[in-house]
């Protein structure tokens, strides 16, 4: 039998004690992980309610927690303390990653005066509203007037912050594109960038008042010291992450060394603390987020790894976020919040108001138009990961009234995120800067279209779309003396390329818009037609690729002559039949796409359909996701079926889905 030694066996003592507490980590991890596939199946139903994303997950993290129904006990929020330094990290690479200093260029004089305005204002009446409510703020009634001060530009600092990640996803939602919206976006991102500055002065201000640690010369010093350390740990880091990037591993690789990097910020942080003032009683405290900031801002600005950086951070953005929002919910106290609701109201409108003066000052001294003075302040009062970020951060270094804090700014952030995307929409479509698809028109009982190009592809196309019972015209810039009459098909002679142009050729009935015409004609009409017509099917034929995402984001469908041809050859070499069963050689035989407009095939089986003995169905189109079908496929209202059978018999199945 093997012996210990006295100092052997409290070695093995202290590993078995390691290998428990880890053990238990892995436990708690295991359970958060099953709890996190809860939260993003809760998360979808809030959003089919018109409900923010962030919503469900913070509502799951409170119903989960130790508050409710106990799933994440306090001990393991204590233990998951590093989900929340890797969520923090990746929040503040995101926000870096956001200031891409070529795309704000053209409008920086309204960035500038719009972020100072807007910076020095909500702070400002921020810190003054905080500190004159102490006395209804139960956790600060006993507080100093150091300590009230503290708080109250820790709060202002909090509602200075802004969530770019929700104007992106509103700009995207509304196709938005103009001065209003790039200004949106340039202030969102500044604002953000500069709120971990103030933040980092402000706490450690707050920390040294509320420590009771006489404020002298020296403090400032070290102030500026920490600064400058945290700029030069972020250059390095982006240093660190473009070599992480440059080298020769998987994707997931990649993001997972990334992602460790940036939680080695946190405890080398943590480190510099400790180690500061065991041996020099001062505490230099760097701080991580301005860090990640700024080696995110510079591998954006500054590598040849943008875009892959970028994707890492889209990607992964859906897991971390679920984790964090998910954990800041399981951290909330019920009891608290009930108590101090009528005050985060109270703080809600008060940054309201102060965006509103701060926007308005903003606009005056960059020139903006009068309209953006009435306006300018929506875009703004989505809040979420970097505020929520930073409101963690204090209620982890201040434990007496950290987590009451916490509670009243985490519900100020949620009225923020459930108020601000409508109004963000609201100031776009105010502006004019929406460019949403128009509603499709009714189907009107005939298959039309329209083809923009007169020449012999397009001749040789309407007569085939003729030839299957479409009603086709060609619209054509020529002058009608310039062109050999043509007996069989209906020919247009428009003057040019105009909104009116379409109205008049009746657009609005077409089933299909084809464009064979130049790149920039076709990108023009596209963009008309997409905005203005709503026509179920565009066509282009490209010539150039550098126009293939124009076309792409106006849901285009785009043929490129070259590509088409050898795919097709292929098809003919690999599969005879079936290439010449689709493209309609075989005798008799024909594809086509048939929308379901009955009420009464809805929710009917394909197999309980009495369909003619000749027909297929080879697809279903549902929301712009094809699904390959079976017997038991069940169809929809709206479903694009594509079928092949003889034209009788397609003719049949037309009437009935379609009447």
């Amino acid at each position: 039998m093997f012996q210990f030694s006295e100092g052997g066996g409290a070695v093995l003592e202290l590993l078995l004690i390691i290998m428990e507490d880890y053990k238990q980590i892995l436990i708690y991890v295991l359970g958060f992980i099953w709890i996190l596939f809860a939260s993003g199946y809760f998360a979808k139903f809030f959003k089919k309610i018109h409900l923010p994303l962030v919503t469900g997950f913070l509502f799951t993290g409170i119903v989960c927690g130790p508050h409710v129904l106990n799933l994440i006990e306090e001990e393991a929020i204590s233990s998951l303390g590093f989900v929340n330094d890797i969520s923090l990290a990746f929040i503040a690479f995101a926000a870096g990653a956001e200031l891409y200093l070529k795309d704000i260029r053209s409008r920086i004089r309204s960035i500038v005066w719009n972020t100072t305005g807007q910076l020095a204002v909500t702070f400002i009446i921020g810190t003054i509203a905080v500190y004159l409510l102490a006395d209804f703020i139960p956790f600060m009634k006993q507080m100093t007037t150091g300590m009230k001060i503290s708080v109250a530009i820790l709060a202002a600092t909090i509602f200075v912050a802004r969530s770019p990640s929700s104007a992106i996803a509103v700009i995207s939602e509304m196709r938005a594109k103009g001065p209003l919206s790039q200004t949106a976006m340039g202030v969102t991102v500044l604002i953000d960038v500069l709120v971990i500055v103030l933040f980092t002065i402000c706490f450690s201000v707050a920390g040294t008042i509320i420590s009771g640690v006489t404020y002298d010369l020296n403090i400032f010093f070290i102030l500026l010291f920490e600064l400058l350390l945290a700029g030069l740990i972020g250059y390095a880091l982006g240093k660190v992450i473009s070599a992480i990037l440059s080298l020769p591993a998987g994707f997931i690789l990649k993001t997972v060394i990334v992602l460790a990097a940036g939680y080695g910020v946190f405890l080398l942080s943590h480190y510099v603390r400790e180690l500061s003032h065991e041996y020099m009683q001062i505490e230099i405290h760097f701080e991580p987020l301005l860090v990640c900031i700024i080696a995110s801002f510079s591998v954006t600005n500054f590598s040849k790894y943008r875009l892959e950086f970028q994707k890492i951070l889209h990607d992964t953005g859906p897991m971390i976020y679920v984790a964090f929002f998910t954990l800041i919910g399981a951290m909330l106290s019920i009891d608290i919040l009930a108590r101090v609701w009528i005050i985060a109201l109270v703080l809600f409108l008060v940054r309201l108001i102060a965006m509103i003066i701060g926007a308005y000052a903003g606009t005056i001294l960059s020139g903006d138009p009068a309209l953006y003075r009435r306006i300018g302040w929506m875009p703004y009062v989505t809040q979420a990961g970097v505020g929520l970020g930073l409101t963690t951060e204090i209620a982890g270094e201040f434990d007496v009234w950290g987590m009451e804090f916490a509670t009243i700014i985490i519900a100020v952030i949620v009225l923020n995120q459930l108020i601000g995307p409508p109004l963000f929409k609201w100031a776009i479509n105010i502006a004019g800067e929406a460019h949403l698809r128009a509603k499709t028109p009714k189907f009107d009982g005939k298959q039309d279209a329209i083809i923009f190009g007169l020449e012999d592809q397009s001749l040789a196309l309407a007569r085939q779309l003729q030839k299957h019972g479409w009603g086709v015209k060609i619209a054509s810039l020529k002058k009608k003396e310039e062109v050999t009459d043509v007996a069989d098909i209906h020919i247009d002679f428009i003057e040019d390329l105009s909104l009116r142009a379409l109205r008049i050729l009746d657009a609005v009935k077409a089933e299909a818009i084809i464009l064979m015409l130049s790149d920039e004609e076709n990108a023009k009409i596209c963009s008309l037609v997409y905005e203005n017509i709503g026509t179920k099917e565009i066509i282009v034929r490209l010539r150039d690729r550098a126009y293939f995402n124009r076309f792409h984001e106006h849901g285009a469908l785009i043929v490129e002559p070259s590509t088409a041809m050898v795919g097709l050859l292929d098809h003919f070499v690999r599969a005879p039949i079936a290439a010449s069963l689709l493209l309609g050689m075989e005798e008799n035989q024909d594809t086509e796409d048939i929308e379901v407009l009955d009420k009464d095939v809805h929710g009917i089986a394909i197999r309980d359909l009495r369909l003619p003995n000749d027909v297929i169905i080879l697809s279903v189109t549902r929301k712009g996701h094809m699904i390959v079908t079976h017997g038991y496929t069940r169809l929809r209202l709206g479903d694009i079926v594509t079928a092949v059978g003889s034209a009788e018999s397609l003719a049949t199945l037309r009437l009935k889905f379609e009447i």
